[in-house]
């Protein structure tokens, strides 16, 4: 007997799947028939996908929201277009674009403009996951002109940070013993020390007692 399977992907586990959900339920795929990744796009080394592969059978029936579920590589959605209808035999019916249902016109007409349409969506669908990449990476530059820092916040200095680096500055203490003091690692103070401003005035004391020059 034909079985019905649907296949949904969201790009990350932090969006919702819950739309493409509905529209599947809505075509009666049974719910261990829906297969589900939160992956990317842009190729199908895809758990669930891989799994739903090796499910189908000749004549299954494949539900997609829409083109870009499938895929985002242009390439490789022709390639799993071909992988999908040729090799399994299965049909396929993208709920959002009627033309992609290869349930209907199998003549030779209805094929081609079934391939053309593809062949458009596949693009479309690769060029837009191009664009969001290359308005992602100028929103980051532009952010980056703006002063906008990127990655793990630096955390706060000791309260007594500026004594403790006059002392040391003054020779009063060596760097191991600052950073002691401070709670913190040697480099980390010596690091923040110079940043601020701070300069050992006698290198060699410093030296000497923790082994290494400022």
């Amino acid at each position: 007997m034909n079985q019905i399977y649907g296949y949904v992907r969201v790009s990350s586990k932090d969006q919702n799947e819950d739309r493409q959900l509905i529209v599947m339920r809505e075509k009666n795929v049974p719910e261990n028939h829906i297969f589900i990744d939160k992956l990317s796009g842009k190729d199908f080394n895809r758990p669930s996908y891989r799994e739903l592969l090796d499910a189908l059978d000749a004549d299954d029936l494949l539900f997609l929201k829409s083109i870009d579920r499938l895929g985002r590589n242009y390439a490789e959605i022709l390639e799993q277009w071909r992988i999908l209808t040729k090799v399994k035999k299965v049909d396929i019916c993208v709920i959002d674009m009627p033309l992609l249902d290869t349930r209907q016109g199998k003549d030779l007409m209805g094929t081609f403009l079934s391939d053309l349409v593809l062949q458009i969506l596949s693009f479309v669908a690769e060029n837009e996951r191009k664009m969001i990449k290359q308005r992602q990476a100028e929103g980051i530059a532009a952010a980056q002109a703006r002063g906008v820092k990127f990655g793990r916040p630096e955390l706060p200095l000791p309260d007594h940070f500026d004594e403790v680096s006059l002392r040391w500055q003054r020779g009063e203490i060596n760097g191991v013993e600052a950073a002691e003091e401070l709670q913190i690692p040697v480099s980390t103070f010596r690091y923040k020390a110079k940043k601020m401003g701070f300069a050992v005035i006698n290198q060699s004391f410093d030296a000497s007692f923790d082994g290494s020059s400022v």
